[in-house]
């Protein structure tokens, strides 16, 4: 017999929650934008999936808001750093590592430099189900975020 819970979950994590193909960016990671409400400028510092499209972590002098695309202009100046780039990249599939016995194979759902350091956004939980099977219920928990060491490139 086919174990459907498991097959389940791997279609779960394997979906992008944008559909088929990944929409563009508005801005660049590390790009210089300008804030509309705000009335500042700052970098943007990270990006991730929300069912309202691209959240994005812009990084001000004194403070990091997250705003959707509508609310930032893009400069185009990118700002240099002397850590390396990401090691994978929006959409990558990738293998988790964790001690679990669930499915290991994750999408990257989002990118962010913390404190120099590159962290990846993947959703590590299952959903839950209702007991008539007709709603799927996430939680806001339901996604982390983990260094290159937990993720491994999977080749295909």
């Amino acid at each position: 017999m086919i174990n459907l819970v498991h097959n389940l979950e791997t279609c779960w994590y394997i979906s992008p929650p944008w559909g088929k193909e990944i929409p563009p960016l508005s801005v660049n990671l590390l790009e210089r934008v300008y804030l509309k409400r705000a009335k500042t400028f700052g970098y943007c510092a990270g990006v991730e999936s929300s069912l309202h499209g691209w959240k994005y972590e812009i990084t001000t002098d004194y403070d990091n808001i997250t705003v959707l695309g509508h609310e930032i202009i893009g400069t185009g100046n990118l700002r240099t750093l002397t850590i390396a780039k990401p090691i994978f990249r929006l959409g990558e599939l990738v293998r988790f590592r964790f001690n679990g016995d669930g499915q290991p194979l994750r999408i990257v759902q989002g990118i962010h430099l913390i404190t120099d350091a590159w962290f990846y956004t993947i959703e590590w939980m299952s959903p839950g189900i209702s007991e008539k099977g007709d709603e799927v219920f996430t939680s806001r928990d339901s996604l982390a975020r983990v260094t290159d060491y937990d993720l491994e490139r999977v080749r295909l």
